[in-house]
Parts: structure tokens; sequence; C-alpha cells
């Protein structure tokens, strides 16, 4: 198999062909300009000599003469040596030669058309006369040298016609051709070799690498791009996304990033990342999405904008994992706590068994309450399983942190609205536990129509600020500190989900003391 040719010569070779072939088109041209050049040079100076010759009172009074050619021949022939021309000839009317370089042919008729001259023109060009193809110029010769043809009494009584052949011609140009390739042969060395430098460079700037690896390599990264989890979007130094793999768009949750401005399709926080630059990541939230985004920045050491890249991990399943957790745990401390109270209560009734109060014992059996603290109250029964047993592990956490937690619901929700109550619910009351203090009452109220869904969570713990009342549903914004990597994204997430179904999210004083957080859920009518 012939091995294909190297990126380094395929430059060299498509380089030094264009100057080639740009040298010889300019050489073509050259030699163009400079033939018409001297061809133009030749015309003046015969113009000049012809007009001179038809000027002159020896020429012009030798035409009264019997015999005319005795005077003209000899200045002619002056004339045509001094100049350096092929020839000199001068006619009468009848286009009769009075001159000629060869006097054998003086009384002898004209080989070409003397009628242009004979009319009062100037004529040149190239015609084959009895000396060969030349280029000559025909001048008229009036009856008074001074004259010219639109004088009164000025007559034409001959004409002058001076050449030099084409070969003359062809002789001086070819006598100027070395220079010429000369310098265009160098030109064209110059540019080969400029032409291997280019090549050289483009090599080391492509750290030597052939087409088809290039191509290998870019296959690769688009690949290994768009099938990672991770979403990774690039902005160039103009704020414009260059390129975004699928798992960003899928993250972002809108269309195609690339070629659209930064500050269209990134979120606030995202946007706050990409510019501050994040290498140690943050979480923040992407629509619905929790993600850590970390960040290169858009901004180097000196301040200037020379674009950046964002790298986006989805944080859903993690942070589901971990509130699940936090569920399990608070579930399996009130268990404990069920059991320690079930133990004791053993204890009591073993105690009264062996002193005989058979009355008693069977008195405070009657008084246990099965169900314990892991009971959400008689209304929860209404919200659904899934909403019961969050309620159920929330309360069981209220029991441990001390603090009271009541249930109260009216309604059954629409099954659509189960999953984003889980959302709203489970974030609110997370966020009043940690506002509470051992003591303190928490009340949640889910009221359920046809329409929309009301979910009130009350407490009685220290508040919202009102500076902060504006600002605590956006994103980073807490009220437990000022360590925001962690924090401010519940109540974020609950006013996304609010506005998702075109409901709204509000906090005010309560009326137990503390903060009441409020969410509508709209609910979309059922079609028949």
């Amino acid at each position: 198999m012939v091995r294909a040719l190297s990126l380094r010569l395929q430059l060299l070779l498509l380089q030094a062909l264009i100057v080639c072939v740009v040298t010889l088109g300019a050489g073509i041209v050259t030699v163009w300009i400079q033939e018409n050049a001297i061809r133009d040079s030749y015309r003046e100076r015969m113009v000049g000599v012809a007009l001179s010759i038809a000027r002159l009172p020896v020429i012009v009074e030798a035409f009264d003469d019997p015999d005319p050619s005795v005077a003209i021949q000899p200045v002619a022939e002056v004339i045509r040596e001094a100049s350096a021309l092929t020839y000199v000839v001068v006619t009468d009317l009848d286009g009769i030669r009075l001159s000629h370089p060869n006097p054998d042919r003086i009384g002898e008729s004209v080989s070409t058309d003397p009628s242009i001259p004979l009319s009062g023109q100037v004529w040149s060009g190239t015609e084959t006369g009895t000396l060969g193809t030349s280029y000559r110029v025909k001048v008229p010769i009036f009856s008074d040298g001074d004259t010219r043809a639109d004088d009164e009494g000025a007559r034409v009584i001959g004409a002058v016609s001076v050449g030099v052949l084409e070969s003359e011609l062809a002789a001086d140009l070819q006598s100027r051709l070395p220079g010429l390739l000369l310098a265009f042969g160098g030109a064209a060395v110059a540019g080969v070799f400029g032409a291997a430098w280019v090549s050289a460079l483009i090599r080391r700037r492509i750290l030597g690498l052939e087409p088809d690896e290039i191509a290998e390599l870019v296959g690769e990264r688009e690949t290994m791009l768009h099938r990672l989890s991770e979403g990774v979007i690039r902005v160039d130094h103009r704020g414009i996304v260059t390129s975004a793999n699928d798992a960003a768009e899928r993250l972002i949750g809108r269309g195609p990033l690339s070629g659209r401005r930064a500050d269209e399709t990134l979120d606030g926080p995202l946007l706050q990342v990409m510019e501050d630059g994040e290498p140690e990541g943050r979480l923040v939230l992407a629509g619905e999405r929790p993600v850590i985004a970390r960040s290169t920045g858009l901004r180097d050491d000196r301040g200037r904008v020379v674009g950046g890249t964002l790298l986006l991990r989805d944080h859903t399943e993690l942070h589901e994992a971990l509130r699940s957790m936090d569920g399990q745990q608070s579930l399996t401390e009130g268990l404990r706590a069920q059991a320690h109270e079930f133990a004791n209560s053993l204890h009591v009734v073993s105690g009264l068994l062996e002193l005989g109060a058979w009355d008693d014992a069977r008195e405070f059996i009657a008084q246990v309450r099965p169900g314990g603290p892991l009971d959400p109250g008689p209304d929860a029964a209404a919200l659904g399983s899934e909403l019961t047993a969050l309620l159920s592990v929330k309360i069981a956490r209220s029991r441990e942190l001390d603090v009271a937690l009541e249930v109260v619901a009216h309604g059954t929700p629409a099954p659509e609205s189960i999953g984003d109550l889980i959302t709203v619910v489970g974030n609110l009351v997370d966020n009043a536990l940690e506002a509470c203090r051992p003591g303190d009452r928490l009340r949640v109220t889910v009221d359920a129509t046809d329409s929309s869904v009301r979910v009130r969570v009350d407490d009685s713990g220290a508040g919202v600020p009102d500076a902060l009342r504006a600002h605590v549903f956006d994103e980073g914004v807490s009220t437990k500190g000022t360590n925001v990597r962690a924090r401010g994204i519940g109540l974020a997430l609950v006013r996304r989900v609010a506005r998702r179904r075109g409901g709204e999210a509000r906090v005010e004083r309560s009326p137990l003391g503390g903060a009441r957080f409020e969410v509508v859920l709209p609910v979309a009518e059922r079609v028949s």
C-alpha cells in the first residue's frame, strides 16, 4: 500500500505549486507589459521620425523636381541609419516609392495599402512588406510642411512610411528576459523556502499530528464529551457558548446552547460560578435540579476576559439519597425511642404483676396507646401513604429535637400533585425544624381542593428578619449562616416548583410567633 504523504510535505507541495503558478502568471503578465512598453517606445520614436521627415523642406520641395527620388533618397537613408530603423520609404500620391533601403525598389508601387496616410491620417500597425513583417508608422506629407490637414490651402502630396522588423522587436524583448527570469526565479525560490518554513511552523503548532490523527482526536473528543455524565459548557472571551455536551443541555433544561450568550442561557447562580471560578464546586440549582457547579472562571489573574469552562454534576440522586438517609435515621431514632418506651412499659407491667396488683396492671395496659410518637394524627390519613410516611418521619425527627409537630389536613390532594407536595412539604418542614429550638411548636396545614393545594408551615421560632424576607426564596440565601455552598437550596427549589405549576410561594409572620411559609400549587383541570 502506498503511504500517504505527510501533512508537512502536502503543505509544502501545495504552497510551492501556488508560488510557482502565481510567479509564472506574474511573469507572463510582466513580459506582456514589457513587450507593449517596447512597442509603444518604438512607435513614439517612429512617429517622431516620420513627422520630422514629412516636415523637412528638402523633402517637401523635392516633390516639385522632375525626379524627386534624387533629393529624397539620400536624406531618407541618412535618417534611417541615424534612427536605427529598418526602412524609411517616401511615396507620392500614386503610392510610388521615392526612397527605399533597396534602391532597386525605387519607382515601384508600395506593397501595402497607402490610402490611410494619403487621406491625411496617421496610421500605425504591423504589416508584411518586401522586407518582411514589420511594425510601421505612416504619416501624410502636406504641401506646406508646417501646416495641418485642416489648414486652408494644405493638401496631401505624399506619405512617409517608417518601420522596424518584428524580429528586431522580439530580439529587444529577449535581451531583457534574463533579468526578468532571474527576478522571478529568485521570487519563486524565496516563496518555496517560505512555504517550507510555514509548513514547519504549522507542523509545530499542531504538535506534529497528521490530518487523520487530528480527525481521530476530534472524533474521540466529541464522543467523550457527549457521553460524559457531567455537563460541560465552554464559553469564549465574548461570553458566547462555544460548546456544550448532551448532559449540560439536559441539566440546564434548554435547547441547543452552542452559539448563544451565556448570560441568556445560564441562571444567575450558574453564571456567577462561571464568572467567579469555583474549582472546588458549589451546590446550585439548574432549573429544579441540584447540581455541583465547578468553573475555571472567565478572567485571568490580570482581570482580562479569556473565557472559561463550566462543569456540572447532577446532585439530584445524591441529594435525595442524603434526604432519605436523614429520614431513615430519624425513623430509626423514633423506633428506638418507641422500643425504649415499650421496654419501660413492660417493666412496669412486670413489677405490678410481681406485687400482685392485677387490677393496676390491667388498667396500665389499657392506658398504653398503640402507634406512639410516629402517629401523624387522624387528618394525615387523607394525604396519601407517601405524604403520610414523610410526615411520620418528620414527627420522629421533631420529637428527637423536642419540637411539638402538629399536622392538620383538609381534603385529599390530586395524585399528580403528590410528587411536588413531597418536595414542598419536606423542604419547608426541614427548614422549620432547623429554625426551631427545643420546646417550640410546629404546625403543618395542607388544604386540598379540586383546583389547588395550599401548604402552610407555621413555627414558633425566631422567624425571618424583615430585611431577608424579600430574598429568602433566592438561591444561596440562608438564615443559618454564610456558608452558601451547602445552604440556600431548599426554599429556592420550593419556589421553582410553585412557579412551574403556576402557583406562588411567600413568607410572612406566623400566628405562632415565628415564620409562616405558604405555598399554593394549582391543579390542572381534568378532562372527563
